[in-house]
């Protein structure tokens, strides 16, 4: 089974390999996704090192085989990768599926993905709808400046 694996592997050029940095990341990603019924959290590193109460936060309303919510979704996971100016590695984003709350699935059934930010007091505001034709990087200026704002 081995040589499978091994022969398999081969077929592929070593130019489309994840680099170990990536796949570290990525493991750091997995092993921070926390899990509970129909809602994911997922913290990038820094969220996970400052207090709750300093952490800038998104919610993602999406529901299971929306591929405008996939889409966004794993742009939204590269945007927290990139570091720099504008840098989104403290952003905590909650993944909520509308299915699993009438009150989301009313307001929301026909809007997905809606992207919202939670304001220090609590309160949620929706921000216009990113394009699925966005690259990482717009996306990930956009979501910046909403947030400093």
């Amino acid at each position: 089974m081995a040589t499978g694996i091994a022969t398999m592997a081969a077929r592929i050029p070593a130019s489309t390999w994840p680099s170990a940095a990536r796949l570290r990341v990525f493991h750091r990603q997995v092993m921070k996704l926390s899990l509970s019924p129909r809602v994911v959290s997922l913290h990038s590193s820094a969220s996970a090192l400052s207090s709750p109460s300093t952490s800038r936060k998104l919610i993602l309303y999406s529901k299971p085989g929306c591929c405008l919510c996939d889409g966004l979704k794993e742009k939204l996971q590269a945007a927290f990768l990139i570091s720099g100016p504008d840098s989104l590695h403290d952003v905590e984003l909650q993944i909520r599926d509308i299915t699993s709350n009438p009150k989301w699935e009313k307001a929301y059934q026909y809007e997905i993905p809606v992207l919202a930010i939670v304001r220090s007091d609590g309160t949620e505001e929706t921000l216009p709808r990113l394009s699925p034709r966005l690259g990482v990087e717009l996306i990930r200026k956009k979501i910046a400046a909403a947030l400093s704002q």
